[in-house]
């Protein structure tokens, strides 16, 4: 049990040693202890990295150096996540000064919820999206109309890969398109409002299938747009489209929390599978769009050679590729353990058809 009796480095050495801190004090005093708690974390590895060299396990091998960041990030996670608030039943916080969070918890947990206890620093992330999805993201692309993405479903915050489906070329004829892991939907309004008559978005997990409905309700009134629960590609009686697109996650590594599955693709599973069902779902003179970005080069985690064998072994070939740099304010954060990669990192639309028989 803690309370605002305890002072930020006893509790450093607490959470240090493995102990959960249950707090029972004024909840403002609770989310300044996790802010000192995060600069205690913080101070040693990101001070040493600001000024030395890199290990030597690590120096000039960004695989190596992508693997101890995310290491470190998790145990980092670990020793915050050991600051508890307790919740009662119906998701109410019986602390001092304690905010409602009963709309931001059901969002993330379901209806209902016994008496139990949370991690502050989960608590905190779960009321951030909760304001995220109230509020909306504006997307320019769409004129600034908001999509208003739920907890756990990838947020078009980073805008470059909208952009270059906003920006492209549709093939000639494009009357039917297949927007493979919707998420928000975003990319499916985008095309929506392009024009193409009947754009048919999948996702298999039940919460983007929910936001993704939501936001085009709004976005594409008229039933242009039909969700439908798929892994990856809709049932064959959805024929075939002249337009495919897909933007699977962009690291091929394993996530370790069910968030992360819209950034890390465990042994690029998304991408093979929307590769190598490409060529027979296209209809003839169709592409195939795949938005993805090079990070994953950059890292070491595949390399080039790797995605062009993987484009060869599907039966396609590259009818071009348009890039874009990003701008999220990490490509320009030199204090950040894998800056090197993110500074050169450029997102890509490759056009993709089925190979031409010589």
């Amino acid at each position: 049990m803690a309370d605002d009796r305890l002072s930020a480095d006893a509790a450093h050495r607490l959470i240090s040693e493995g102990t959960g801190l249950l707090w029972q004090g004024d909840f403002h005093g609770a989310r300044q202890l996790l802010q000192a708690l995060a600069r205690r974390v913080d101070r040693g590895p990101r001070r040493r990295s600001r000024t030395a060299a890199p290990a030597p396990a690590a120096a000039g091998d960004p695989a190596r150096a992508f693997h101890l960041h995310r290491k470190a990030q998790a145990e980092r996670a670990r020793k915050l996540g050991r600051l508890l608030v307790p919740l009662d039943a119906g998701y109410t916080v019986p602390l001092r000064r304690a905010p409602e969070v009963r709309a931001a918890c059901t969002e993330a947990y379901g209806p209902g919820g016994e008496p139990s206890v949370v991690s502050l620093r989960e608590l905190t992330g779960l009321i951030g999206a909760h304001e995220w999805r109230r509020r909306g993201v504006p997307v320019p692309a769409l004129g600034g109309d908001r999509v208003h993405p739920y907890y756990g479903v990838f947020s078009p915050v980073r805008g470059e890969y909208v952009d270059l489906v906003a920006q492209e070329p549709l093939p000639p004829g494009t009357d039917t398109a297949f927007d493979i892991g919707t998420g928000t939907g975003v990319l499916a309004a985008v095309l929506a409002r392009r024009g193409v008559g009947r754009v048919i978005a999948t996702d298999q997990d039940p919460r983007a299938l929910a936001c993704a409905r939501e936001n085009l309700a709004r976005l594409v009134p008229g039933g242009a747009v039909e969700v439908v629960a798929a892994d990856l590609y809709p049932a064959d009686t959805a024929g075939r489209a002249r337009l495919v697109v897909c933007n699977p996650p962009w690291l091929p590594a394993r996530p370790s929390s069910p968030v992360e599955y819209a950034v890390y693709d465990p042994d690029s599973r998304m991408l093979r599978g929307f590769l190598d069902g490409l060529a027979a779902r296209l209809a003839p003179g169709g592409e195939g769009w795949l938005i993805l970005s090079d990070l994953a080069e950059h890292l070491g985690l595949r390399s080039r050679a790797d995605l062009l064998a993987a484009f060869d072994r599907a039966g396609l070939e590259v009818a071009g590729r348009s890039d874009i740099r990003p701008r999220h304010p990490r490509a320009a954060d030199r204090t950040d353990p894998l800056h090197a990669a993110r500074a050169a990192e450029v997102t890509s639309l490759w056009r993709l058809t089925p190979r031409r028989v010589r």
